[in-house]
């Protein structure tokens, strides 16, 4: 443990080299937010709601799902624009879980079917429902289901050698074709109208103000343990290769190395941060519907990683955050022209800020300095050399 913080710390200069002290930043505001909804009054100006801890909790997710996209799109140049069906399944697997805490509480009363499939009215629970009712199964399958997707996806997709645009479209048809699949009410998954009506979880009121701040708080941990973890691949001997992959991958499959094994371990690890952000939203916001497959969804990610700067880490972090609380305030002030200011703010990233928030600092360091900036060091560096050698 002591090797991996001193590493981090020690890499500084590196893209997402300052992971440790963010993470430590995050946990501390976490904290502080929790314990201003508790510990407040609710006419204090230093209270924070239970419903903003809960929209909090949301970012988290999201910034959960932004960064398992930037460490595949990132760092190894693979543009997915399907990883929402990850995120998704795993919300259906925690979302399975709740349903069948809620017992003999539903509607209809049924201690055993959920209430969707008693208005259908189906006489026994499926197959893949079995066991569901277990915290410790349902967690198995939140990591199990997308893994093995993601497993198969990527070795059919990585060794063929598809790539670039066209694995782009494929990782986008897969998520559309789950949504078309999950609308159906034959699939067992509640149809359009999803999972809903939540009660508790491990017993545990899921309305307690108590809950929400645990499952906010647990966010935060694993989004932190997600980024030092990632940080650590990234600088290991397999993200040196993985790096390799993105910038020339022919020579690094010249040289020896199986490129694909690579790329599709990568992929499935991306896919498992997914899936836990999706089984995290789940119980926070109270809901999961076929809705989340939607494609529209995983761009929207891509967009996060893109503003806060693709290939560092924090940047999706600070993306997802920062564009999800924009989202948030003009969705209420102007619904209809959200849309169109993401697809603005993309293209103004693209063009102007093609390192995204994190490298503002560099961009402007570079057209600002004077003489004796970088560039120019290295200049008078060139001259020195060409003067030595005619001489």
């Amino acid at each position: 443990m002591s090797s991996l913080i001193s590493s981090i710390f020690a890499n500084r200069g590196q893209p997402g080299g300052r992971v440790m002290p963010f993470v430590m930043i995050l946990l501390v505001a976490t904290v502080l937010a929790s314990c201003l909804n508790l510990f407040t009054p609710e006419g204090s100006a230093l209270h924070v709601s239970t419903y903003t801890i809960t929209l909090l909790g949301k970012y988290l997710c999201y910034a959960m799902l932004a960064l398992a996209v930037d460490v595949i799109w990132g760092y190894c140049g693979i543009l997915s624009l399907g990883h929402g069906a990850f995120f998704a399944l795993g919300g259906y697997a925690m979302g399975m879980y709740l349903m069948r805490q809620i017992g003999d509480r539903g509607v209809y009363g049924n201690p055993i079917l959920p209430d969707f499939m008693v208005f259908l009215d189906w006489q026994e629970l499926p197959w893949f429902w079995l066991g569901m009712d277990q915290f410790w199964f349902a967690m198995i399958m939140v990591i199990l289901v997308p893994g093995i997707l993601a497993y198969v996806f990527g070795f059919l997709a990585f060794r063929s050698r598809v790539t670039g645009v066209y694995l782009s479209i494929m990782t986008q048809a897969l998520t559309y074709a789950l949504m078309l699949a999950f609308f159906r009410n034959e699939m067992g998954f509640g149809g359009n109208n999803g999972l809903t009506d939540f009660k508790d979880i491990l017993g545990f009121d899921l309305q307690s103000d108590t809950t929400r701040i645990v499952l906010f708080l647990i966010t935060a941990a694993l989004l932190s343990v997600a980024l030092v973890t990632s940080h650590w691949i990234m600088n290991s001997r397999m993200g040196k290769v993985i790096l390799a992959v993105r910038d020339s991958e022919s020579r690094a499959r010249f040289i020896g190395y199986k490129t694909e094994t690579y790329k599709v371990w990568l992929f499935v690890y991306s896919a498992v941060i997914a899936a836990v952000a999706g089984a995290l939203y789940v119980p926070q916001v109270g809901i999961i519907n076929p809705g989340e497959f939607s494609p529209i969804n995983s761009i929207e990610v891509v967009i996060w990683v893109a503003v806060g700067g693709r290939g560092t880490l924090i940047g999706a972090v600070v993306g997802a955050l920062l564009v999800n609380y924009a989202k948030t305030r003009f969705t209420a002030i102007l619904p209809e022209g959200w849309l169109f200011m993401l697809g603005a703010l993309f293209v103004l990233v693209t063009l102007y800020l093609p390192k995204g928030l994190m490298g503002l600092y560099g961009q402007l360091k570079d057209k600002f300095s004077g003489p004796s900036g970088p560039s120019s060091a290295n200049d008078r560096k060139t001259s020195d050399t060409a003067e030595g050698a005619s001489a």
